[in-house]
């Protein structure tokens, strides 16, 4: 158990895969900040303890198939602490440094069941083998399916190398209570060329996920032939499932260890600024009703509509004033700040903190078409700009295990040992020319088919935010009244008006610079792209999205 991953395995006289390097973060954790129950290494569930193994035996892998046909590895988690079980063996593709875990549990003495927390399986039944599979493999691989007891679950598998049965000793089964629904997350593995049943391997994650959402990932993965899934993961039945999570002190340390840096392209003309910032220089609050009278905002909202819901009686907008207008779209990156939500996830076993950051405006977007490099004109553009990158922290020892990077309608989660660091463990960022989606590597990336598509470029540059600076914690319901929610976060509506203009304009601009044969493809793209793209309007705040209270958005 701890931080540092183990891998034992045999010389391949292959070219050697990421997977055979083990992935440590740049710098060692800190000592944490005493005080609740985080960075304990162990996690009481409610009839359960469990801990987060991450050194590994290696059972058995295969050298094709998979993401980049690179084939996986299997293994069992290993040592154990003493009293606690296994529950299921862990895999991942080999086109990444070995970085993972699975958890081990332990019946909590408490618990006032007459049935035990953990139970042997009666069987196993042989869910796949590789012996008729011709592939480059280290011998055979057997995956097994535990036979769970009545009243009991199986939470994953057994992986052997021989074909015979695993001692019924190997594994422990959950008490159904124990345990949640899970669902397959990302492809691990399949055969090269694949299978007649469709055999995969796919990582697990809990079914409903979310800050009230208790199913806990146990680090297993699930083995589909396209039948049912017979795998569940456990439960957080804790009474006071919270004190795992991270006091104010401890937030402060896991910030100061992993606040990325935020880095702008070198043309950008739109920067972050502080939402007190953008107030009191001259921002702008509309009504429906008195459209001709907009109200200047007081410095913390306090004079903005609380509650109610995005009903379009109110919107926020730039100064009158042409020059502050201008100014002000500009942004102040020196008086940026970040915005944090602190919030329990999976089972309050990780603690998520995500950043928001506010740009007052968002800049036109800009066009490949084919050979072409075109500016869309007003295409893009809205006022009031909320983006964000959210860390993921493992609740057992203060790690951080992947970051959360937001790109437009949607987003990707990227493990640690796919990021960019840069003063020891804080994660580099790179936010996208215009339109400030986030990205973990620099260069284009392009929303479209290949030959035609929005860009989205990012480069570093002088101009860069550390957003362990000025961070803002504005919400951590765990924690009660201890944090006051600003009222700017309370105000429901949007945070610029609708821009009227009309698109077909701006695209009979940009098809002038373009050969006769791609104006109709360029016309039917931008048709395609959703307003989000377009930008008609201005977004709402953080706590009107979906991502406020549930999971990210892949």
């Amino acid at each position: 158990m701890g931080n540092c991953l183990s891998l034992s395995c045999s010389t391949k006289n292959i070219m050697a895969n990421p997977i055979e390097t083990t992935f440590k973060l740049p710098s060692p954790l800190p000592s944490w900040p005493s005080g609740s129950g985080f960075a304990n290494g162990i996690i009481h569930l409610g009839g359960l303890q469990v801990c987060q193994i991450s050194s590994f035996n290696e059972v058995w892998a295969t050298h094709e198939g998979g993401p980049d046909n690179l084939g996986a590895t299997f293994f069992e988690p290993s040592p154990l602490p003493q009293g606690f079980y296994m529950l299921g063996c862990y895999s991942q593709p080999n086109n990444k440094p070995l970085f993972g875990w699975a958890l081990a549990a332990k019946a909590d003495d408490h618990s006032s069941s007459p049935w035990p927390a953990l139970q042997q399986p009666v069987d196993y039944t042989l869910v796949w083998s590789s012996e008729s599979v011709k592939m480059k493999k280290d011998g055979d691989g057997y995956l097994w399916l535990p036979t769970a007891p009545e009243r009991y679950a199986a939470i994953g598998y057994v992986v052997t190398s021989s074909p015979e049965k695993p001692s019924l000793d190997k594994i422990r089964c959950v008490r159904s209570d124990l345990t949640d629904q899970c669902e397959a997350d990302s492809w691990i593995w399949g055969p090269p060329g694949g299978t007649i049943d469709g055999f995969n391997v796919y990582s697990l994650t809990p079914s409903n996920r979310g800050i009230q959402a208790m199913g806990v990932p146990v680090g297993t993965f699930l083995a589909s032939n396209g039948k049912a899934n017979n795998i569940a993961c456990l439960k957080n039945n804790n009474t006071q499932p919270h004190t795992c999570m991270p006091n104010q002190s401890q937030i402060d340390a896991i910030l100061q260890a992993y606040a990325p840096f935020i880095y702008f392209h070198p043309d950008e003309a739109y920067l972050p600024s502080s939402v007190g910032w953008f107030f009191t220089n001259g921002a702008l609050l509309y009504s429906k009703e008195h459209v001709e009278n907009p109200v200047p905002i007081e410095p913390t909202g306090s004079n903005l509509p609380q509650g109610s819901s995005n009903d379009g009686a109110y919107w926020l907008d730039l100064p009158v004033d042409q020059g502050a207008k201008e100014r002000v779209k500009k942004g102040d990156l020196v008086d940026a700040e970040a915005y944090l939500h602190i919030k329990p996830m999976l089972g309050s076993t990780f603690t998520d903190i995500a950043i928001w950051v506010f740009y007052p405006f968002n800049g036109p977007a800009r066009a490949k078409v084919e050979f072409f490099n075109v500016s869309l004109g007003k295409i893009g553009e809205h006022v009031g700009d909320w983006e964000h990158v959210t860390l993921r922290v493992s609740n057992f020892t203060g790690q951080l295990w992947s970051v959360y990077f937001s790109e437009h309608s949607g987003g990707i989660w990227v493990d640690a040992s796919g990021l960019e660091f840069q003063n020891g463990n804080k994660p580099v960022t790179y936010a996208s020319l215009h339109g400030h989606a986030f990205y973990s590597k620099p260069g284009l990336v392009l929303q479209g088919n290949g030959s035609i598509g929005i860009r989205n470029d990012t480069a570093k540059s002088k101009m860069v935010m550390d957003s362990g600076l000025r961070p803002s914690i504005i919400a951590a319901e765990y924690m009660g009244a201890a944090i006051i929610e600003p009222p700017w976060l309370n105000y429901s509506r949007k945070w610029g008006p609708k821009i009227s203009y009309q698109i077909s304009d701006e695209i009979k601009k940009v098809e002038k610079l373009l050969p006769g044969k791609l104006k109709t493809v360029f016309d039917k793209f931008i048709k395609s792209l959703p307003d989000e793209v377009l930008g008609e309007e201005g977004p709402t705040g953080p706590k009107m999205k979906n991502n406020w209270n549930g999971d990210e958005v892949v």
